[in-house]
Formats: C-alpha cells, structure tokens, sequence
C-alpha cells in the first residue's frame, strides 16, 4: 500500500508539473502575442532610432523642443544611469502618467532597457487618448553602445566605455539585491 501511494504522488507530481510548464509556455506565448498587438498601437513612424533620438535630445535640453523623455526602467535602473533630463516613471505606473501630463497633444519619448516595456507604455498611451507618443528603439542599451553619454547623482555625465551583456560571470559577484541583466 505504500508503495502504491509512492507511485501515486510521483505521478500526480509528474502531472503537475508537466501542467505547469505547459501553462508557462502559453503564458510566455500570450505575453509575446499581446506585446505585439499593444507595439501596434504605435504608429511606425512614431519609432525612432537612436540616432533620430540623439538630435531630438539634444534639442530638448538646448531648450530648442519642448517634449518629455520618460525613463520606464525600474527604479534600480534608473539610479544606475539615465540620459540627462530625462523623467523616470516606471513601466508599472504609467497609469500616473495622465495626472503628470496632462496635454494629450504633448511630444513623449519612451524609452527603457532595450525597448519591450517602451512599447508597453507607448500602446497605453496611444489607448489612453496621448496623440504625439514615440518609442526610441533600442533603448538605453542602444543609446551607450552608440557612446553617447548618461548620468547619475554620483558620477554626474558619463560615457560608459565597454558595455557588458551578462554580468553573471562565474566568481564575479556573489550577493545582489538588483540585477537588471
């Protein structure tokens, strides 16, 4: 009877987590498939290239182009570095967004990481009635590999000069809270 109820348990948890992995699967599927329809929203000539961006920043903080850049990386991330004069707020609240801007009209860049949650944040904004949304494609990884220059409360302006995929080389780091990579 033991033996019995073994065999019963093992396969019950053989089930369950054949189930598991199958519904993760479709989760990662439907996530894939909703990114795609929200980046949809996105008008394609709402999307910028970093070199677009780079002439586009550099008229904002001349004073030349009134527009908001929105950092939606996490809070993390944005500590790290940012481009200067950029507003940070995360991905997860953009639904503030309409309390801090509050002309649908109003010139937006999004940006994060690379430019998945960029894309998140433009659709919504497209669905919450904003009508002048753009999402600078490749996002902060794009905008330091170009080599153009970020800041920090520590460092002030700086440009980082070798930019690293995978941080989680063997005997590198052993304890942390963060890793954005």
């Amino acid at each position: 009877m033991k033996r019995l109820w073994t065999v019963f348990i093992v396969l019950a948890l053989t089930c369950c987590c054949a189930a598991v992995a199958f519904a993760e699967e479709d989760l990662r599927a439907n996530e894939k498939a909703f990114h795609q329809e929200i980046s949809k929203l996105v008008p394609a000539d709402k999307v910028v290239t970093i070199e677009q961006f780079k002439g586009i920043h550099e008229e904002i903080l001349a004073g030349k182009r009134k527009a908001y850049i929105i950092d939606c990386r996490t809070h993390p991330e944005f500590y790290a570095f940012h481009i200067e004069g950029s507003d940070h707020i995360h991905a997860g609240h953009m639904y503030t967004i309409p309390k801090k801007i509050k002309d649908p009209n109003a010139e937006i860049y999004c940006l994060c990481r690379t430019n998945h949650r960029s894309f998140y944040v433009g659709g919504f904004l497209y669905k919450y009635g904003y009508t002048n949304v753009h999402v600078v494609d490749g996002g902060l990884v794009g905008w330091v590999k170009a080599g153009n220059p970020v800041v920090n409360q520590f460092a002030g302006k700086f440009v980082v000069i070798e930019y690293h995929k995978n941080f989680d080389e063997a005997g590198k780091y052993r304890v942390r809270e963060f890793h954005p990579y």
